[in-house]
């Protein structure tokens, strides 16, 4: 058998979970975290987006450029 550590998030999240009252709560809780975890990835896609240099312009042209690889006969 393995035993499994949690780490400190995990900790703090199980006590959190033991307070919620009803499924009202779960629910609130819940679009919390998934608002929290939306701005992260908008952050880090803006962050990617801006290293690669990528534009509304460059989007434009890769949905308009015929990129697949030809078959073979």
């Amino acid at each position: 058998m393995v035993a499994t550590t949690l780490n400190p998030t995990q900790l703090h999240l199980l006590q959190m979970f033991s307070h919620l009252k009803d499924e009202q709560n779960l629910y609130e809780l819940r679009e919390v975290l998934h608002d929290y975890y939306c701005r992260k990835v908008e952050e880090e896609s803006k962050l990617i987006w801006n290293e690669k240099g990528l534009s509304n312009e460059i989007m434009n042209e890769w949905l308009n450029t015929h990129i697949r690889t030809p078959y073979k006969q």
